[in-house]
């Protein structure tokens, strides 16, 4: 199978005639292609978003734009199953996860949908004979880079937002997990949307990516990824003065005091972890626990460690493969430093019997205790590799959790409401869960980070802020 371009409304080969293998992460063999877009194919994909916005797309009512995209959801929703196995097919991820993640990408258009006509501006107090006011416009023409992990998710509340705003969208889907975005894609054409409103361009970072993120023609920057490769995003559009949301990555800890209830957050700690075998830029990575109850907690997590499962997607397990060869090969690296450095490991899973030799299989592994400025306190693994690191107090929990170059999540498991406030404000990240982590998901709940994590938020009414522009309008009439 080999899948095109989707730009104006129509399915088209690469102009370059070269394709792209489809890997299955489960068993390293090719199953599809795609196409291999470049700047020819960006640049046919930006001209194509611009005569949409130019023209059906742009003026179409907001309320109308709201309605097509409830009807990307149902679409999607009534094609979850196949969606899902698009998406667990191609990135690993056990077919749970991946039904999961179909839903949470109707829920998010469906979302954006009801929030489309409701963007609203204000008017301002001003100077007697004057009336100002605010209005918000989209930018006009904006370009998504989205990732491997969660393609369907990010898709979902990138592109979701940005359209319920009023853009036209040209989407770069990761190399590694594109088609599920095709399809998406292939949905939106049959519900109704305006040719060149949605343009998907598969294709490699250094070449299609690249060429969207210094295009000209291109109003606003989406990209979730790498740190390094978001700075080269940046640097991209600056040669324009073309705005960005940057979504880079965490290295979140989880905070557990002696008086947590060690039951409701051993779920939590572990799930956090391993879902996506912990290929999530907000994965649950430290696991910082107040010295009087380490040894208990520790305990309690390797049990749980113990009984962890690795295999193919359709096993349906508590992981699936990492992405790629590059990834397995990345997170074998931490495991194998941290066993030199001397590193406890106090348990690990199993990869599950008969699973596919050619797969990029790692088993979850939990070290402890690490010190805070260790490779594993320290650096984003991006695999199933769980970190545990004492604390005496929560002045020193404080310190350790912020002492990263990373932003984005923090837990937080105490009964004492007054900490619970003051870590809340202490911790420097986009999002704090206290006695609970991640929040199911959370489509209203504003997302991002600081520092090395990011800037702008996704998710939420939040996230249709930064796809548009405010204009400020003083009118004079005496």
């Amino acid at each position: 199978m080999t899948t095109k371009l989707l730009i104006a409304g129509d399915w088209r080969e690469a102009l370059s005639g070269d394709t792209i293998p489809v890997l299955d992460p489960s068993d390293g063999a090719e199953y599809a292609r795609i196409g291999r877009g470049g700047a020819p194919d960006v640049d046919r994909a930006v001209k194509a978003a611009r005569a949409a916005q130019d023209g059906a797309w742009g003026r179409m009512p907001a309320v109308e734009r709201g309605r097509l995209l409830v009807k990307l959801s149902h679409a999607i929703a009534a094609n979850a199953e196949e969606l899902a196995r698009i998406e667990a097919r191609d990135t690993g991820k056990p077919l749970k996860q991946a039904r999961a993640d179909s839903l949470a990408c109707a829920r998010y258009f469906e979302f954006y949908g009801g929030a489309a006509d409701k963007l609203h501006g204000e008017t301002l107090p001003y100077q007697p004979g004057y009336t100002v006011m605010t209005i918000r416009e989209p930018h006009g023409v904006t370009g998504h880079i989205i990732p491997w992990n969660y393609p369907m998710q990010i898709l979902g509340r990138s592109v979701g937002a940005a359209l319920a705003a009023g853009n036209a969208c040209v989407l770069k889907p990761a190399e590694d997990a594109s088609m599920s975005s095709l399809r998406i894609g292939e949905l939106a054409m049959e519900v109704g949307f305006p040719p060149g409103a949605i343009n998907v361009v598969p294709g490699y970072g250094e070449e299609a990516g690249a060429a969207l993120s210094a295009h000209p023609g291109i109003d606003h920057i989406s990209f979730t990824g790498s740190p390094e490769v978001g700075t080269l995003v940046q640097q991209a559009a600056a040669r324009h003065n073309i705005p960005v949301t940057m979504e880079l990555g965490g290295k979140s800890p989880q905070l557990v005091f002696a008086d947590a209830n060690l039951d409701e957050a051993l779920p939590f700690i572990t799930g956090a972890i391993i879902q996506n075998a912990g290929q999530t830029c907000s994965a649950g990575s430290r696991l910082l626990v107040e010295a009087k109850v380490y040894d208990r907690v520790a305990e309690a997590v390797s049990q749980r460690f113990k009984t962890l499962r690795v295999g193919p997607w359709d096993m349906d397990l508590d992981c699936g493969p990492l992405i790629n060869k590059q990834q397995k090969t990345r997170v074998d690296g931490f495991i194998d430093g941290a066993r030199k450095d001397g590193v406890a490991k106090l348990a690990e899973g199993a990869i599950a019997p008969n699973t596919p030799p050619g797969g990029y299989y790692v088993a979850p592994s939990f070290f402890g205790p690490v010190t805070p400025e260790s490779k594993l306190g320290q650096e984003e693994v991006f695999g199933p590799v769980l970190a545990a690191i004492r604390f005496a107090d929560e002045a020193e929990a404080v310190r350790i959790a912020n002492g990263t170059a990373y932003g984005l999540v923090a837990g937080v498991w105490t009964q004492n409401g007054g900490r619970q406030l003051r870590l809340a404000r202490a911790l420097r990240c986009g999002q704090v869960f206290v006695n609970n982590y991640g929040a199911g998901g959370g489509v209203e709940l504003p997302f991002g980070g600081v520092k090395r994590s990011g800037f702008g938020r996704e998710k939420g009414f939040e996230a249709l802020y930064g796809f548009t522009a405010l204009k400020t309008i003083a009118i004079k009439h005496g």
